[in-house]
């Protein structure tokens, strides 16, 4: 019986732990879907670019409030990419202008950035939540010794946390850059193009923001991470030779 149990510990946590598909669908969904029902709507329907542009861009709104509806939670990020998306939607509905319908992203990418910067200067950095799960990976040792990097509970926690903000800097300057690149293109470059280049924009400041953001932060943090997890076992083997 307990080995079925281990095993059936072990399978629930391998089912709870997303794969690289599972936490990249939505940014899947929120590029492909758009850019196809643009076309669709365009070419297929005779709409204009306009009408086009507004009916695509309504289905990530839905979707992310679809997601927060079933999921009966959100984060901040979360919460405030939806505030900026439904707000720069209506002011583009109200003007009519199809290149501010597309500048609009680049506010949507200037308040996040900003946001981002914003909670790194308060002390707590809006990337992490995105972050911890990587590094976690839902085991109970993993989540313990974050936990005490970051309450300052360890020796190693000042470099931790110092990682901690780094990632959220790299991402809020990555987004702000990406921001200038679709204003500017949103109204020097013609529309159809910007369409699918504002995807090109937003994917490349992902990889950008992963590739630095990993190398300068995420992989310090899993070795800090890692040495926290070794360090707290060590300290449990006196109290367990005590008790025996």
């Amino acid at each position: 019986m307990t080995k079925n149990t281990g095993a059936e510990g072990r399978s629930k946590q391998q089912n709870h732990n997303p794969s690289v598909l599972d936490n990249f669908k939505p940014l899947l969904l929120d590029v492909s879907v758009p850019l196809g029902s643009y076309y669709l709507l365009k070419d297929a329907f005779g709409m204009s670019t306009f009408a086009a542009l507004a009916w695509s861009s309504v289905v990530p709104a839905v979707r992310t409030v679809w997601g927060v509806v079933k999921e009966r939670r959100t984060n901040a990020l979360a919460g405030l990419i939806l505030v900026v998306n439904v707000v720069s939607l209506l002011l583009s509905f109200v003007s009519g202008d199809p290149r501010l319908m597309l500048a609009k992203d680049s506010g949507v990418s200037s308040v996040v950035a900003f946001g981002i910067l914003v909670s790194v200067l308060l002390g707590k950095p809006m990337m992490t939540a995105g972050m911890k799960p990587f590094l976690v990976k839902g085991d109970a040792a993993k989540e313990a010794a974050w936990e005490r990097l970051l309450a300052g509970a360890s020796e190693r926690s000042a470099a931790f946390r110092a990682k901690e903000k780094a990632f959220s800097v790299v991402w809020g300057l990555v987004l702000l850059a990406e921001c200038v690149a679709r204003a500017v293109g949103a109204y020097t470059i013609p529309v159809d193009t910007m369409v699918w280049l504002g995807n090109v924009f937003l994917i490349g400041a992902m990889v950008i923001g992963f590739v630095v953001g990993g190398a300068l932060a995420v992989g310090p943090m899993e070795g800090m991470l890692a040495a926290e997890v070794e360090a707290g076992k060590a300290e449990q083997r006196p109290e367990v030779a005590v008790a025996a």
